[in-house]
């Protein structure tokens, strides 16, 4: 999962530029899949590392706070049920941005001050988060499709 996500991470990404010098991308959607399927510990440790691998390697300056974002994503989600798509996994991406919006505010603020804050972080912010909200439901309608839950063994731990 971890080298999935940087894969997709990578592949979607495009620099958004501005004074954070951030970029946008839609691996967040695969931090999604992966707390819809397995226990929230290990779907916290895999978009932590993803998304933290993936910094060190394009913009060092947020690793930390991507790792402390991304291990939050996937509280809102539930891997819970026989599907991946449910009510609460519909609903989940929106809660994720505001997490994920919320702490990249408040990293942004830290590094670059509140005024760049305010002014870069919303569009970005709502780019990523919401193609990586349609990026999991299409890959969840998808793996829903095949039952895809139904033929992998993930114990709740």
């Amino acid at each position: 999962m971890r080298s999935t996500y940087h894969y997709f991470h990578s592949l979607y990404r495009t620099y958004s530029g501005g004074a954070h010098g951030g970029y946008v991308h839609f691996g967040d959607g695969l931090i999604y899949l992966a707390a819809a399927i397995l226990p929230a510990p290990y779907a916290m440790a895999a978009g932590a590392i993803g998304g933290g691998l993936a910094d060190l390697l394009t913009a060092p300056a947020w690793a930390i706070a991507t790792i402390i974002i991304k291990a939050l994503l996937v509280l809102p989600f539930t891997n819970k049920g026989s599907t991946i798509l449910n009510k609460r996994n519909y609903i989940a991406p929106i809660i994720a941005y505001l997490i994920s919006h919320t702490g990249y505010f408040i990293a942004e603020a830290v590094m670059f001050g509140i005024k760049t804050a305010l002014l870069s972080g919303l569009t970005g912010g709502l780019i990523q988060s919401g193609g990586s909200m349609v990026f999991f439901i299409l890959l969840g309608q998808a793996l829903d499709k095949i039952s895809f839950k139904s033929k992998v063994e993930v114990t709740n731990g």
